[in-house]
């Protein structure tokens, strides 16, 4: 199996980069081929724009997603944007590891996920959800938190997490076709024990060792809608 990790942490020290080496070393062991696309490291550019392509279908008016289809095709995007997705085309396994900001992910991140996830290869028109260009691969969001797992739910202050990561579980990653596994969280970590923290990561460990034989995720069902995406009359 090809595994991709996407790694966004400031700090080499972090508890998050911990989670990443844990995830490397334990796919690793299980024979897997593991890639790291560590953004900070890398000091990966999320801004998306012009830069990103050295031909334009349009030199007038910019769409970005336009412009995606017509450089890949022509193979005139950013080298830096056609080494990662060569790296997510070849994933059996994708894994979004970062910190939780703003209940959301961090902004380089985001970055990578606006220029790499390009138009016309992962998604576009009715190629969506089952029928969109990553089906087959599987995506696990390992994320860390400050707060407690009790603020966290349908009855807690902040809601359910899958609520609050909707954009990212549905928006992105099952658009995309990917099978979305139950995302790993790590709770209250800048303020728990050292033994506590190891808890978390031997958990980590053991969860991915059985990783390609979860369910995913419950996404919308295409056969429910018409060609124009309006819910099928029951």
């Amino acid at each position: 199996m090809q595994v991709l990790i996407v790694h966004a942490h400031p700090e080499p020290q972090s508890f998050s980069t911990s989670l990443a080496q844990t995830a490397m070393s334990t796919l690793t062991e299980n024979g897997h081929d593991v890639a790291l696309s560590d953004l900070y490291q890398m000091s990966w550019n999320p801004t998306a724009s012009a830069a990103d392509f050295q031909d334009r279908a349009d030199s007038n008016y910019m769409n970005y997603a336009l412009e995606q289809r017509h450089n890949w095709n022509a193979n005139t995007l950013s080298d830096d944007i056609t080494r990662e997705v060569n790296k997510l085309l070849a994933a059996d396994l994708v894994i979004l590891n970062f910190p939780l900001y703003w209940f959301s992910t961090p902004a380089i991140m985001k970055g990578w996920i606006d220029r790499v996830l390009i138009s016309g290869v992962v998604y576009g028109g009715k190629r969506i959800y089952e029928k969109a260009g990553l089906t087959g691969k599987r995506a696990l969001i390992t994320c860390t938190l400050g707060g407690r797992q009790d603020m966290f739910g349908a009855d807690a202050i902040h809601g359910s997490l899958h609520d609050l990561l909707k954009h990212l579980i549905q928006g992105t990653l099952g658009y995309a076709g990917m099978t979305v596994l139950e995302p790993f969280f790590g709770f209250h970590v800048p303020y728990i024990s050292d033994t506590e923290r190891q808890q978390i990561l031997e958990d980590y460990g053991a969860r991915l060792n059985g990783i390609m034989n979860e369910d995913g995720l419950s996404m919308p069902d295409l056969s429910r809608f018409d060609s124009t995406f309006r819910p099928l009359s029951r």
